[in-house]
Order: structure tokens, then sequence, then C-alpha cells
């Protein structure tokens, strides 16, 4: 069993027909289901994933996308304490996953695997 973050992209890929990219990534889904692993992501990625209902004015679309979301893995905030963590992880993260896993940075956190 392992800690996985998974940025933006990803969940999109599920929610969204994108093909090969859609498949690919609901086979990882299932074999980490298989594998009892945890599934992160971070605060940040539902405020991605939500844009497009907004902008579309689809606040049913927005609703499934949260639900799906907070389904599936266990979301992390991002707040004061996290915003701090991130500034310290600049030397070891570029700045997107430095900034969606700062939350996991807290002490006493296993550091998650990444799948961006």
């Amino acid at each position: 069993m392992s800690r996985i973050f998974w940025d933006t992209n990803l969940f999109i890929y599920l929610i969204e027909d994108h093909g090969d990219l859609s498949e690919r990534v609901a086979q990882l889904r299932k074999r980490m289901i298989e594998r009892r692993d945890d599934l992160y992501t971070s605060a940040l990625t539902l405020g991605e994933i939500l844009v497009k209902p907004i902008e579309a004015g689809d606040d049913v679309l927005g609703r499934r996308y949260e639900a799906a979301l907070r389904q599936g893995a266990s979301i992390i905030p991002f707040d004061v304490e996290a915003a701090r963590l991130y500034a310290h992880s600049q030397g070891s993260h570029d700045p997107p996953t430095g900034c969606h896993s700062a939350g996991m940075c807290r002490p006493g956190a296993r550091r998650p695997i990444y799948y961006e």
C-alpha cells in the first residue's frame, strides 16, 4: 500500500473523455484500488477542476466534479501553514508539485508518490 498524490490533469482525464489518456488513468486507478493505495490531492486541484463548470455556468456539472473528487481522494487543505511549507519546499520540488502537496509536508506525514 502506498500514499499517492495526483495532480489536476489525472482527475480531468478520469472525468472527461480524453481517449487513450483517460483509459490509461482509469487502469492506473483500478490498480491503485486493487493494491489499496491511498489517493491524495490538494484543495487547489478541486479549484482547478471546477473552473470549466463555473465558466459554463453549469452548477450540476460542478457538483458532479466535486463529488467525484471527494469520493475518490483525500483532499489536502491548502492553508497558511501549507503556504509556509510550500515556500520552504521550493528547493526540493517544482512549484506545482510543491504547492499542491505542501499540505502533506506537515510533521509526521509520510511522503506520497506523485503522478502528474
